[in-house]
């Protein structure tokens, strides 16, 4: 059928400088390559998928995926390409389902869970780049989940009655990660308490150590899991497997973010929150979005991050553990402490506070227990440090949750004190006491050079700036110049 010029996928060719005719012949070798020796692209079938905007037959559009994913270095799926699936819309409209879209259904999750680890696999393997295409603005992502995520329909039993109406794929038929087709089969009860347990060991791993090391494993694990949910499952290990997928992708996400690869990390943070509507958990579906608008503050587009924090904490439940919603509080007055908004600052962290006094010591979650008084005091130190460059009176503010931070911080948690030395020495930088932040700085800058994260680097870069009116001092000078020597160059993606 014809719909028209296919200007995502006439946008992507033009970029890869191949010709209609080599195009053709590359989708015919790789389909061979995977055991698809039937296919018979020409120059002219390129022509209407350009011109026409026809979709080809299954699997020519993940052979293509593959292919520009390869080519381009950055992950580009059968969506990026213009072939989205069709709907057919309450009024009759026929619309086109996108990874953006809350009428997901079930096995659509799963299908872009493979798929997008898949590509993301490839270029792990080929030491490429592994970003997809420009930042999407926080609006574009709320606006579409808000009515979903304050719905009523979050219960498990809903997700479970979507599930059965979901069509079981046959062996061969799931995504196509990096040339090859996945085959996944039935899954048990001990293969998902093992993969419950490697969520852990891996989330214990980035707290240590930054996401850059194991980003690839967990990646990898998803690509598993995602694979798995392509079969239909008893409904209670089938909520499970939706869990830790959750999980992971919200940990993908993370180490995405952590190691600078910010589109490719908020494709996850969205995954996540679409895993989590199928487990029908909403304080898991809230946090993957604070995230996501933690992502937003650190990339300096504070506005953004509170259309995503206006989503998470509404739709995140009666049920929701007081703990949980002091965390989105602490993520909320970072974003407003980022806008110069002292009162709402200071509000929102009292308001953080007192939900976090309200804990019965239940300790929910695994992916809560790392929020402890610790990550409390950091979080405020942060905001506070953030504020104090508009409105220095909040810098021994700062200085006071940075100490409790650094002195609560148990072992494990190296990334997390490093940001806590970060916060105390530039609110020591703000405050006009130099002597007091070079030891803090010296510290931070030590242990950067132990992490797999370009966020630490961000937050050095950050705490550089505020040295230069005091580098006429030769300590600060010397330590100037030891930050120069440690800092790679980090190009910031692009935002639409």
């Amino acid at each position: 059928m014809s719909r028209g010029p296919n200007a995502r996928f006439a946008d992507l060719f033009a970029l890869t400088g191949w010709s209609k005719g080599e195009l053709a012949r590359l989708v015919n070798r790789r389909g061979a390559a995977v055991g698809q020796q039937q296919l018979s692209t020409d120059t002219s079938r390129v022509r209407r998928w350009i011109e026409r905007g026809e979709i080809p037959r299954d699997p020519v559009p993940r052979v293509l995926a593959a292919l520009f994913t390869e080519r381009l270095g950055r992950v580009v799926t059968t969506e990026d390409l213009g072939f989205q699936r069709h709907r057919q819309s309450g009024s009759g409209r026929v619309t086109q389902a996108t990874s953006d879209d809350p009428s997901w259904v079930p096995e659509r999750t799963a299908e872009v869970l493979t798929e997008f680890t898949g590509m993301d696999l490839m270029l792990n393997r080929r030491g490429l780049m592994g970003a997809s295409t420009a930042l999407v603005a926080g609006a574009a992502i709320a606006n579409p989940l808000h009515d979903w995520m304050t719905g009523r329909d979050w219960a498990a039993g809903d997700a479970a009655a979507s599930r059965s109406a979901a069509v079981v794929r046959s062996p061969g038929a799931a995504a196509l990660p990096a040339g090859d087709f996945y085959e996944a089969g039935p899954v048990g009860l001990d293969e998902v308490e093992a993969l419950e347990t490697s969520v852990d060991v891996f989330r214990a791993w980035d707290a240590s150590r930054g996401g850059g090391l194991q980003r690839k494993a967990v990646v990898g694990q998803l690509n598993e899991v995602g694979g798995l949910l392509t079969y239909r499952h008893p409904e209670p290990l089938s909520q499970r497997l939706w869990t830790v997928a959750a999980n992971l992708s919200v940990l993908a996400g993370w180490m995405s973010h952590d190691v600078g690869l910010e589109p490719t990390a908020q494709k996850y943070f969205v995954m996540a929150v679409h895993a989590a509507r199928e487990a029908g958990d909403k304080p898991r579906a809230g946090e993957a979005l604070s995230r996501a608008a933690r992502q937003m503050v650190h990339l300096g587009r504070p506005g953004d991050a509170l259309d995503l924090m206006r989503v998470a904490e509404s739709g995140s439940g009666e049920h929701t553990l007081p703990r949980t919603r002091a965390m989105l509080r602490t993520v909320e007055a970072w974003a407003h402490a980022s806008m110069g908004r002292s009162q709402a600052t200071r509000r929102t962290l009292g308001e953080a506070e007192d939900l976090f006094a309200k804990d019965k010591g239940d300790p929910g979650p695994s992916w809560l227990q790392f929020f402890d008084k610790a990550d409390l005091h950091g979080m405020e130190a942060l905001a506070y440090r953030t504020l104090a460059e508009h409105d220095t009176s909040a810098a021994p503010l700062a200085q006071y949750h940075a100490q409790q931070a650094i002195e609560l911080r148990s072992d494990g948690h190296e990334r997390s004190k490093l940001f806590d030395y970060l916060s105390m020495a530039s609110a020591c930088y703000i405050a006009n006491r130099p002597d007091e932040a070079g030891n803090y700085a010296r510290m931070a800058l030590n242990s950067t050079r132990e992490m797999s994260s370009h966020r630490t680097w961000d937050r050095l870069r950050e705490m550089y700036r505020l040295t230069g009116r005091y580098e006429q001092l030769s300590e600060v000078k010397e330590l100037r110049a030891d930050i120069r020597r440690a800092l790679p160059e980090q190009p910031r993606p692009q935002i639409i």
